[in-house]
């Protein structure tokens, strides 16, 4: 699947509302299998959790790397629609900080998710490019507030955040999972003006 065909089962007609709920059932049902099993769940066993017909799963999604697109699309949709609501906080120092840990939180099932599209030779920088861009301004925002309220060191930049969320998972890994939370505050605190 290249991005053009994901483009385009996007931007298909409307659906029906009951094939709508059906479909949003299988999203939430493979999010949710994805987040506790890993992308190898068969996508038998997604119908099965959805409460929906195999033919159902594959009418919508006819490729298991097409719903891991749609499941990661969505994911990063839900990450833009929290730095909105974090842009929409009144300090935002607080409301910076909050969202990092939400990113760092975030970001190890979407890596996951990505690096098993990437392994199935599937594009996926061009499968998230729209929302990614938009996600990427929004948090740029985010970060310039809260440098002119002097919450967050002036040097760093939206792509630095980048990095420090995929070095906060790293190291996050390299720890047993009781430490993961004390090793990405410490990469959250770096952040903080006056380091």
């Amino acid at each position: 699947m290249n991005a053009e065909t994901a483009a385009a089962t996007r931007a298909e007609r409307p659906l029906r509302a009951d094939a709508r709920r059906n479909r949003e059932r299988v999203l939430a049902a493979a999010d949710e299998a994805f987040a506790l099993e890993g992308p190898g769940v068969p996508l038998d066993e997604i119908a099965r959790r959805a409460g929906v017909g195999a033919g159902t799963v594959h009418r919508h999604f006819p490729t298991k790397e097409a719903l891991l697109a749609a499941v990661l699309v969505g994911r990063l949709e839900g990450m833009l629609a929290e730095v909105r609501q974090a842009l929409a906080e009144p300090d935002p120092g607080p409301a910076f900080f909050a969202y990092f840990r939400t990113m760092t939180d975030y970001a190890q099932d979407k890596m996951d998710l990505a690096d098993a599209l990437s392994h199935h030779g599937f594009d996926v920088r061009a499968v998230t490019r729209d929302v990614g861009s938009a996600l990427k301004e929004e948090l740029g925002e985010l970060l310039r507030r809260a440098q002119e309220a002097g919450a967050v060191r002036a040097d760093v930049t939206v792509d630095d955040l980048h990095a420090l969320v995929v070095g906060a998972v790293a190291a996050a890994r390299a720890v047993p999972p009781s430490d993961a939370p004390r090793v990405t505050a410490m990469v959250r605190d770096a952040l903080r003006a006056g380091r």
